[in-house]
């Protein structure tokens, strides 16, 4: 599938004042106005900053640093202090190539990558055991890239308008997070340290966010691309069980992890591009970081894309390694331990059209043959007559290169509805089902091709961040139009965080989804449900699976 590109993607965000997007009044504070308020952990007193109207604890530490020997084993619990502890500035992002919003190549709000990195953020609106709905978010980037504190999704105006907390963290990524070496070396060595992380954090956001105005009984882990399939990672791990109430995937449609012999393919593969055997492993903790980018960053070491089943050597990602993650996400049913946990899941409309807004533009002016050549990749003869003219039939006056990019979106769709008919065969807790549809009228650049609903378009508008990233194009769009579908989509997802039912202001009421209705909300201007959506196009792949 559309494994090409996942290094892409930074996940930035959004366009326009929240204050105007959500035509709500914000807390009378002054802005950038400032005071300090503390809070208590199990391992120290922080101090935060009380700034637009909400406190922000940033950097809060929730393990060690996974330094030296402890390379590639799991979080080991934090150091605790004496005092205060200052929480007022974004820590490291997980080591990456910096750039972008990190490091000195970027544009400042956080420091340099590191391996120094196991730290969350907190965005409540006071710290004051009032225990209001926690989310719980992670971040996307393919496993490879990302960051708790990018601006697209930061947490202010969630917290300000909502009444919720908003908890992020930084995780190991790449092969910092997923190399695995259990099965090649003895020891303690760690299967899916990358997400015992998400867990050391989940657990720490369980015992000690009441402190912070938080819920320890109400919280939902959600997450967009790569972290849509973290949070299907942890809706699959029995371990987290106990720590979570409700679960969103987005933008990510995994039935099936990479398995513990791919992980050690990919380990032993990764041996052997640093010129080192197995009797080296002991000595991995002594090679520098940048070295091991490399190798990461090399193209036979790639991203694990969030959707799709994964090459038998599989990219860098979450695997089934029979304890921390014991089964697919999935593809053999929901996880029992999970069964009374709610769910959203639900994609973009335009989801592939992000992964060539970088490219050469010429794919936005196909015309029929370049349709067929560019699918021709994937589909032969036969099947692929019949795909194109299901899709031209269920999308009338639609364009070859719109087709094109329905086409590739719609295996995304498709394992998505395969999540949710999984989640409602346990009749256990609803699950709910949207697709963006917000069409996004600007053009992409040097095209006239409108941007639709790409791929991370949805990050901004859920958190109401219709404010920030305003020099990407692709959230630079102030239209009314994109205003009210921030406030309908942010308003959901707070609704469902406070009482397990998405609901918000003018937005019609979402039925759970059901293989009879297949219930459908198309979050826009103007919210619609809408049954079976596309149900050609559906039944198309129903007949080829």
């Amino acid at each position: 599938m559309v494994s090409s590109g996942m290094t892409r993607r930074t996940m930035i965000g959004g366009a326009l004042s929240a204050a105007a997007a959500m035509s709500l009044p914000l807390p009378a504070q002054a802005h950038g106005a400032t005071r300090k308020d503390e809070a208590a952990t199990r391992y120290g007193k922080v101090r935060g900053r009380r700034e637009d109207g909400i406190v922000k604890f940033l950097g809060v530490p929730y393990a060690k640093p996974p330094l030296g020997k402890l390379r590639f084993k799991a979080p080991q619990p934090p150091t605790s202090w004496s005092g205060v502890r200052d929480a007022v500035s974004f820590p490291n992002p997980a080591f990456q190539a910096a750039g972008n919003e990190m490091g000195p190549t970027g544009n400042g709000r956080m420091p340099a990558p590191s391996e120094d990195c196991l730290y969350l953020n907190i965005w409540t609106p006071a710290a004051d055991h009032r225990r209001r709905p926690v989310m719980f978010y992670n971040h996307g980037g393919g496993y490879m890239i990302g960051s708790g504190s990018a601006t697209g999704q930061d947490g202010t105006h969630l917290a300000q308008l909502y009444d919720v907390v908003v908890v992020e963290s930084n995780h190991r990524l790449g092969l910092f997070g997923y190399l695995f070496l259990g099965d090649l070396a003895g020891g303690d060595y760690a299967a899916n340290q990358g997400m015992l992380d998400i867990l050391a954090a989940l657990r720490w956001t369980r015992e000690n966010i009441e402190n912070f105005g938080g819920d320890p009984d109400n919280i939902m882990v959600w997450g967009e691309s790569g972290g849509g399939a973290k949070t299907a990672a942890v809706y699959t791990m029995p371990d987290a069980a106990r720590l979570f109430h409700k679960a969103s995937i987005e933008s990510a449609a995994p039935l099936r992890f990479a398995t513990r012999q791919g992980a050690t393919a990919r380990a032993e593969r990764t041996l052997g591009l640093l010129g080192l055997t197995k009797a080296d492993i002991p000595r991995l903790y002594e090679i520098p970081a940048a070295r091991l980018l490399e190798i990461q960053q090399s193209e036979a070491a790639n991203g694990e894309a969030p959707w799709g089943d994964p090459d038998p050597v599989p990219g860098f990602g979450a695997f089934v390694d029979g304890r921390v993650i014991p089964r697919h996400p999935f593809a053999d049913g929901a996880a029992p331990f999970s069964a009374g946990k709610p769910l959203m899941v639900g994609t973009c409309r335009d989801e592939t059209v992000f992964f060539s807004l970088f490219g050469p533009p010429d794919i936005f002016s196909i015309d029929e043959a370049g349709l067929r050549r560019e699918l021709s990749g994937t589909y032969q003869g036969a099947e692929l007559d019949e795909i194109i003219a299901t899709f031209d039939r269920s999308r009338p006056g639609a364009t070859p290169a719109q087709l094109y990019f329905a086409i590739t979106t719609s295996p995304i769709w498709r394992d998505a509805i395969k999540i949710a008919e999984a989640k409602a065969a346990q009749h256990a807790a609803p699950v709910y089902m949207y697709q963006l549809a917000y069409k996004n009228p600007d053009f992409v650049p040097g095209t006239t091709f409108p941007l639709g609903s790409p791929h991370a378009s949805d990050i901004n508008l859920k958190f109401a961040n219709t404010d920030k990233n305003l020099d990407f194009f692709l959230y630079a769009d102030q239209s009314p139009g994109r205003l009210a579908t921030a406030r309908h989509m942010s308003g959901l997802w707070a609704g469902f965080a406070h009482d397990s039912r998405p609901s918000a202001t003018h937005v019609p009421r979402w039925p759970a989804y059901t293989p009879k209705s297949r219930a459908t909300m198309w979050i826009d201007a103007e919210c619609k449900i809408v049954n079976d959506p596309d149900r050609a196009e559906r039944l198309f792949w129903k007949n080829h699976a």
